[in-house]
């Protein structure tokens, strides 16, 4: 399916400097500024579940720039792009705004697709909840929600990202999620394919909030091993499509979430990585791939779909216009036509994210 006609909204895109503003990957970075250590092996004397995760740390060791991103998206027609939240750290109950803040200051729109949507980070369980909401709307009118990182997995060779499971599902976090309620701000859900069920609990205890499931749920090991026993074999791969299937159906059935096709190229998925600069052939992706975007468009429908490259973290798999191009291959094999790519590809981020169209 040629690309060349639709007006893009790239609805997942990170941006990041490690060098100059506080990411919880700085000190690697600021590591290889300063000594000459070869990237490969440092990668190699990484925890196994890093290396996973990341297939190819270079990304993470540089600036990732609106000039960095056009680059990467040639061939897309992309016009705007929603920046979501990247391990920000810092002292202080609103200090997460700063990056809310940084962003919104970076040179977007000159020759580069315009930023049309923030989403910071932000804890509905920490103290200081709505006051840090508050500093975001006030860092910039583009801010429109949280992520919060929720995202843990059983298999401890898998790299998690909050510190116990069942984050989701807490007392103080519930309590606290209805402060974007009445703010009218989205959530975004980053999880494992196996909390899905507490997403789906989440959105039907605050129907008012749109919840934006991020990657799909990210069925770690459905292509291949990762871990100490995440889709060691075949059989456990099948369990593993079934079980994702089955909980995205009942997540879907939920009027209040949509759902978003990106980071399906994420290393952790089990792919495998490439030589670096290259790029999975996209008939091996689509074969991989196309039965969870067929799935969910069963589920969703292309009106609660939205497309996005996850760029960098997604690019020792692929490239942003192959991404592109998988997607709608799958969604154009299932039947999909012009109208239906043209809703996964910027109508539903237009509306789920209020992005105004360009003067």
């Amino acid at each position: 399916m040629d690309l060349a006609g639709l007006h893009v909204i790239d609805a997942h895109i990170h941006q990041w400097d490690p060098l100059t503003t506080p990411r919880d990957f700085s000190n690697l970075a600021r590591l290889f500024k300063y000594l000459p250590v070869p990237i490969d092996l440092a990668t190699r004397l990484a925890p196994r579940r890093d290396r996973e995760f990341v297939g190819d740390p270079t990304a993470y060791v540089h600036p990732y720039l609106p000039a960095d991103y056009r680059s990467d998206a040639t061939g897309v027609p992309v016009e705007s792009i929603v920046h979501i939240e990247v391990e920000w750290t810092g002292s202080g109950p609103t200090a997460k705004a700063d990056e809310t803040r940084w962003v919104a200051s970076l040179p977007f729109g000159v020759d580069t697709p315009r930023l049309g949507a923030v989403i910071g980070s932000a804890d509905p369980a920490a103290d200081g909840f709505a006051a840090l909401l508050d500093a975001h709307r006030t860092a910039s009118p583009l801010f429109r929600g949280i992520r919060t990182m929720v995202a843990h997995h059983p298999d401890t060779g898998i790299r998690s990202f909050a510190g116990s499971a069942g984050a989701l599902t807490g007392s103080r976090f519930l309590d606290g999620f209805a402060e974007l309620a009445e703010r009218g701000l989205s959530f975004e859900a980053w999880v494992y394919s196996h909390q899905l069920p507490e997403v789906t609990a989440l959105a039907e205890r605050y129907p008012e909030v749109t919840i934006v499931l991020n990657h799909l749920a990210t069925p770690a090991g459905l292509y291949g091993k990762v871990g100490k026993y995440t889709g060691a074999n075949p059989g456990e791969r099948r369990k593993l499509f079934l079980s994702w299937r089955d909980d995205l159906s009942a997540l879907g059935a939920l009027p209040n979430v949509v759902a978003k096709v990106s980071g399906l190229m994420m290393p952790i998925l089990g792919h495998p990585v490439p030589a670096r600069g290259s790029s999975t052939p996209v008939p091996e992706l689509v074969e991989r791939i196309g039965p969870l975007v067929t799935h969910a468009m069963d589920v969703f429908g292309p009106e609660r779909l939205l497309w996005g490259s996850n760029f960098p973290v997604d690019k020792p798999i692929t490239s942003i216009a192959d991404s592109a191009q998988v997607v709608a291959d799958a969604v154009t094999a299932h039947g999909g036509g012009p109208v239906d790519l043209a809703q996964i590809f910027r109508g539903t981020a237009e509306r789920v994210y209020r992005v105004e169209a360009p003067e």
